[in-house]
């Protein structure tokens, strides 16, 4: 499993124009499920996205998770994390298939409401127009 953390004081997404998507101070997490990944992963995954300490304390430093802010989750489905290289046109067949990968990106949103999060989603399968305000910035990439 593989994930894209951003920090964002807000983070919308559209489909045709429609808002399907949005929240305010939080993490925009776009999220890539990659063969042989199972739900386990997808929880370990989000769990590891909760706990990330990369909000300021009182002191300036990132020293908080989303858990200790109270801030939102924008979970986004995005294949194209598993983008093989190897050449000038990226391959992604180390992506999970479609239905997994549905499967298991909406796994991950489950896992982090679960934990207390408050959740939006993209579209699965969509073509999506993400708008963000990066706060920092701060990105992290997650491989599990």
């Amino acid at each position: 499993m593989r994930a894209l953390v951003q920090r964002v004081s807000s983070a919308s997404v559209r489909v045709d124009g429609a808002l399907v998507g949005e929240i305010g101070a939080g993490l925009l997490i776009l999220v890539c499920a990659m063969q042989d990944d199972s739900e386990a992963q997808a929880e370990a995954m989000a769990a590891k996205i909760a706990k990330l300490r990369i909000f300021k304390d009182d002191q300036g430093k990132m020293n908080r998770s989303i858990l200790d802010t109270g801030g939102a989750a924008l979970v986004v489905s995005q294949f194209t994390l598993a983008a093989d290289l190897r050449g000038n046109r990226p391959g992604f067949s180390t992506a999970a298939p479609p239905e997994t990968g549905k499967r298991l990106y909406e796994h991950v949103t489950r896992s982090l409401a679960a934990l207390g999060i408050p959740t939006a989603n993209g579209l699965f399968g969509a073509d999506m127009a993400v708008s963000l305000v990066n706060d920092g910035p701060v990105t992290i990439w997650i491989d599990l």
